[in-house]
This record gives C-alpha cells, sequence and structure tokens, in this order.
C-alpha cells in the first residue's frame, strides 16, 4: 500500500528519503512527497505521478535539513492529485499516514464548525488538525498526539512532525506495519524493511497501539495512555543487494528465476530424508495439540488465496481433515464454524494484509489455534498467530507475486506431512519419499525455467489478444486461476481461469478463433477427462496452448502452441505448472509495455480493507 521514510541524524535528510521512497515503490503509488525541518523552518515537497516528479522538482527546490518524513500515497479518500498528496501541513504540524481513518467524516464536520479550513479531499489531514487543536489549547507535542490518536477510529500507521520542535519524530501504529531503524546516532521510521536497509539492520518492529518519540538523544515507546514500553530489538539478514534487480529487466523477472534458491530455503532444515520427518522445530504445538484438531480453515487473498486452495487439496488429501478456504474479506463476517478443536491458517507475504490480519483476529476470539504461513519477518500476522511457518522467499519487490506463491506452496505441502505424520495418517517410508521428491523439486523447476525462450515466443504469438481462458482440474484449477491473475495484473489483459468441467455451464460461449485457451494438460487422474475439454475447445476453433510433458503427443498434436513441463509427482505440479504462467504473463506484459513491477491501481501489500 503507501510508503512512510521518516529520518532523525546528522546527515542530509532529502536524499535518505528520497532513497528510501525509491525502494518502497513496489508497494503501489499515485503520488509522492516529503516534509524536511531545515535552518529557515519546515519545507514541503509534494507531486502527483511517479518518484521521478518528486526528485526533479527537489532539483530545483531542494530541502535542506538533517530531519524529515516521506511517503508515497494509493489514494483511498480523496483522488490521486498534488493537492492530495502526503505530507499533510496545517499550521506547524506535518503528517504522512498509512490506513484509513474510518471517522473522518465526523471529526471534520465538528472541526469545520470551530472554524478550521481543509486543503484536501483526504482523511489524513484530520490529523494534522486535531493535533492544531489540541496544541492550541495548552497541550504539549506529546499530549496533543495521544488526545489526537484517542479521537480518531481506523487503522493508521502516523509519523509526525511540529515546526516548533525541529529535532523530534512522534510516530504510532494501529493495524498499519511501522518499523524503527536505529543506526549510529541516527534514527529511521519506515513502513518496511527495504526501506532502511542500505543504513542500519537493527529494527524494532513497533505494534500496535504502540507510540514512539524520537529524539537526537534516543527513543522511548509508550502506549496510547502514556505508559512506558519495551520492545525487542531484531537483526535484519536480508543485505541490500538481495532487492536489487541483479541484471534482470524487471524484479519480477528476477524473482521468476529465484524460486529454485526460495524453495530451499523454505524447505531446508525442515526435512529430514533419513528418518523420514519433517521438523517444524519453530511451531509450539504438540502432538497432543494436533490430535485435537478436527477442522482446519485456511483464510488469504489475492495469489495467496489460490495456494489455499492448493493447500485444501494436501491437508484433506494427506491429514483426511475437513478443510475450508475462505478470503480473508470474507471470513469474519460469515459467521464461521470455529472452535478449540480448529485449526486457523492464515497466509500473507507480506503479513500486514488487513483482510487477512482481521480472519486471523476473529478465529482466535472464537478459540481457533493459530499457525500462520507468511513471509515477512516480525510481521502483525506473524506477531499475532500462535505459530508462524516463514516461507523464506526473501523481499519480493514485485507487485505480481512469484516466489511468494510457490514457497507458500511448500510451506502448506509441509504442514500437510507434518500433520500427517503427527496423526498417524503417513508411515515414515511414505513420508521419505515424499521428502525426496521435495528435494528434487528446485530442479524440475530450473528445467521449466530453461523454456524462457520458448515461452517468450508463445508470449509474442498472443501478446495482442483481448481475452484468455485458462482450464485446470483438481490441483490444477487453483493454478488456472493464478495463471489468469497474473497475466490480468500486469499485461492488463482479460483473463478467466476455470475448472475444466465448468466450461461447458457457461465459459465454452465466449470460445472462437480469437480466444486463447491455456489448459494445463499435465499427467494426472483426469487427463483424459482433460482431452475431453481440449477437444471441445478445438472444435470451436479456440486457440489451445498446452502445459504437458514433452512426450505426451495425444496433447502436443492437438493444439496450436505447447509449453513442455517436467513429470512430476502430482502433489508437486502446481509449484512446476504456475512458473511458466508467470513466465507467459511476464513475457506478454514486456512485449506489450506495460509497468510490470508497478501496474496500474495495484499495490504490493493491502493494508487497508
Amino acid at each position: 500500500m503507501c510508503g512512510i521514510i521518516g529520518y532523525l541524524g546528522p546527515r542530509e535528510a532529502m536524499p535518505i528519503l528520497l532513497d528510501g521512497l525509491k525502494r518502497l515503490e513496489y508497494r503501489g503509488y499515485d503520488s509522492a512527497g516529503m516534509a524536511v525541518m531545515g535552518q529557515n523552518g519546515l519545507g514541503i515537497r509534494r507531486s502527483l505521478g511517479k518518484l521521478r516528479e518528486l526528485e526533479r522538482r527537489l532539483q530545483d527546490e531542494p530541502l535542506p535539513g538533517s530531519m524529515g518524513i516521506g511517503h508515497t500515497r494509493w489514494a483511498t479518500h480523496g483522488r490521486p492529485s498534488e493537492t492530495n498528496a502526503h505530507p499533510h501541513q496545517v499550521g506547524d504540524i506535518a503528517v504522512v499516514h498509512n490506513g484509513i481513518i474510518e471517522n473522518y467524516l465526523d471529526l471534520k464536520e465538528e472541526l469545520l464548525r470551530r472554524g478550521h479550513r481543509f486543503a484536501s479531499e483526504t482523511d489524513t489531514e484530520i490529523v494534522s488538525h486535531l493535533v492544531v487543536k489540541h496544541l492550541s489549547q495548552g497541550a504539549d507535542f506529546l499530549t496533543a498526539v495521544r488526545r489526537t490518536l484517542a479521537e480518531i477510529r481506523g487503522s493508521y500507521a502516523l509519523v509526525i512532525v511540529n515546526a516548533q520542535e525541529p529535532r523530534t519524530l512522534v510516530a504510532a501504529r494501529r493495524e498499519s506495519p511501522l518499523i524503527l531503524g536505529l543506526g549510529e546516532g541516527e534514527f529511521f521510521l519506515a513502513s518496511d524493511i527495504p526501506a532502511i536497509l542500505p543504513y542500519t539492520r537493527r529494527v524494532i518492529f513497533l505494534e500496535d497501539g504502540d507510540l514512539v518519540v524520537v529524539r537526537d538523544s534516543g527513543f522511548q515507546i509508550f502506549d496510547f495512555q502514556g505508559q512506558p514500553l519495551t520492545r525487542p530489538e531484531h537483526t535484519i539478514t536480508w543485505s541490500p543487494a538481495m532487492a536489487e534487480k541483479a541484471g534482470y529487466k524487471h524484479f519480477m523477472q528476477k524473482e521468476i528465476f529465484e524460486q529454485p534458491r526460495a524453495l530451499i530455503d523454505t524447505f531446508r532444515s525442515r526435512i529430514d530424508l533419513e528418518a523420514g520427518e519433517v521438523l517444524l522445530r519453530e511451531l509450539p504445538f504438540t502432538p497432543a495439540d494436533l490430535r485435537v484438531i478436527r477442522k482446519i480453515f485456511l483464510v488469504a487473498c489475492g495469489t495467496s488465496y489460490h495456494a489455499a486452495m492448493v493447500g485444501k487439496h494436501y491437508l484433506e488429501g494427506l491429514c483426511r481433515l475437513p478443510v475450508e478456504v475462505d478470503l480473508g474479506s470474507e471470513f469474519r463476517y460469515r459467521q464461521p464454524l470455529v472452535d478449540e478443536h480448529t485449526l486457523l491458517i492464515p497466509i500473507s507475504q507480506s503479513g500486514e494484509t488487513a483482510d487477512t490480519r482481521a480472519g486471523l483476529t476473529a478465529g482466535k476470539q472464537l478459540g481457533a489455534r493459530t499457525l500462520a504461513i507468511v513471509n515477512a519477518v516480525g510481521s502483525s500476522i506473524a506477531r499475532e498467530a500462535e505459530g508462524v511457518l516463514y516461507t523464506h522467499a526473501g523481499p519480493e519487490i514485485g507487485v505480481a507475486s512469484t516466489k511468494a506463491f510457490t514457497t507458500q506452496l511448500v510451506a502448506l505441502y509441509l504442514i500437510a506431512l507434518y500433520l500427517a505424520q503427527n496423526l498417524g495418517k503417513l508411515t515414515r517410508a511414505e513420508i521419505r519419499r515424499r521428502l525426496k521428491d521435495l528435494v528434487k523439486l528446485p530442479t524440475w523447476v530450473q528445467e521449466t525455467l530453461d523454456q524462457d525462450q520458448l515461452i517468450r515466443e508463445v508470449g509474442q504469438r498472443y501478446q495482442a489478444a483481448h481475452n484468455f481462458l485458462y482450464l485446470g482440474r483438481g490441483l490444477h484449477f487453483p493454478i488456472a486461476l493464478e495463471g489468469a491473475l497474473k497475466l490480468k495484473e500486469i499485461s492488463y489483459i482479460h483473463a478467466e481461469g476455470y475448472a475444466a468441467g465448468e466450461m461447458k455451464h457457461g465459459p465454452i460461449a465466449l470460445i472462437d478463433q480469437h480466444m486463447p485457451v491455456v489448459v494445463l494438460a499435465s499427467r494426472s487422474p483426469v487427463l483424459e477427462k482433460i482431452q475431453g475439454n481440449l477437444e471441445e475447445v478445438a472444435a470451436r476453433g479456440g486457440r489451445l496452448i498446452a502445459l504437458t510433458e514433452p512426450d505426451n503427443h495425444q496433447i502436443r498434436d492437438r493444439v496450436e502452441s505447447f509449453i513442455p513441463v517436467p513429470e512430476v509427482p502430482l502433489e508437486l505440479s502446481p509449484v512446476v505448472l504456475v512458473v511458466p504462467l508467470q513466465l507467459l504473463a511476464y513475457h506478454i506484459a514486456d512485449l506489450r509495455g506495460t509497468d510490470v513491477d508497478q501496474p496500474r491501481n495495484l499495490a504490493k501489500s493491502v493494508t487497508v480493507e
């Protein structure tokens, strides 16, 4: 979603803030701005569009000073414009904000009656006005912020500066990520780790209800009532180079090709081939805890939801427990049947997805045991869940998720094997056989990546299409959905994924000589059914693209385009099959000249409902 960066220290703030904002570009935004405190007071520069527009303005109108705040905005309240860009200044107060102030209209009406005048259409400007109101009533800066927090409702990460206290940053968070970076005689505030990695790896993950005051002499953390708090310091092991393109044209392309390494990092140290065991030592559950589980809920959004759909097959097939898959945005509103015999598994790349996090909170309130699958260490979902399994994919900068998805699939497979092991559903010999296949998975993914040039040629053939249809059955149906989502996200081509057996219930009406139809046709128990679906498309002139094994001539000879995939065990085929779909979407988008890493209207981490 939006990006925040703050700095206080001995160095010039402007280049640090600008660099931090660039490292947060992957979160998606429509405008940007910064405020810097210098000898001439508080200076603000804002611009509509990409950061290069702000950078050009700063070249003409620099902001000297060694303390400041910066922001990239993704519009929620108010259209994208320079006026609505952050920071929002009222008098001596300037604010940057991620999230939504839910009661801003009521507060705005009250402030208008008091004579306040508003310059923007945003909910954020409310915060500046409220702090000014409390300052005018005699409160000091920190008290004014605390009183403001007591008045607002919603989700937020806030960083606030006061021109009358030129060496103080005040920040607060509720349901929106914010971290404090600790340097040598300098401090950083940011909405995500990559923004500050070049400057420090020492961070404190602020928690809901935390209020932090940063001065040259140090920092203090309080709750919203003013009571002091202590939060642990963490050391981040990512290097700045991990977030660079490493010679690839786009971050997304780099991240697709990083998948063999990411998969290894996800299962390494968690399996014992010799013993035939899955070792999830980081989980807090005892075998007795697991034996009382009667039902599993998987809760996620977007790409993670498609991973959850695959996870349902894994968990039901291996553990013989009923599994429900819910969208985070729907789960807590439908009165789900959750109790102390339920295991709730929220899945989120960022660990900050607002709807998924709300589902986690709702499940906990109903008594569920909770186990999160996330990539971002120290994120909100990771901290709130009872147990957490990190995917170790490393930073994913491209908005369209790739390596986060495949590592989520591996994490779900490990959890399914672990539960089956503890519930006595699989023997050690059966687990050992499956783990031996899992160890081969990175090689199979690499073999698929080796088809990159062929897949680009396929993309060239279909780049002008206006619509795509993706078909799959069983475990492959969620991959059809994911392939269609990837194409929609980055190429702006309308695409739909369908369970192939449902094609005759409507989608078949769309098929003509202009419609590319991508069919997931690798060997499976339902391959004959897939062949029948393929014939139905061919009979209506559809342009068939098949993913299948090189020796499957029955499929190859019936299609216009063929993408070879290695023959792999059924449970691991979703990981292998999604890779050529990622590459196909990438190449079509690149050929069409779209913004692959930052597609329009999208954000990396959706931290508001």
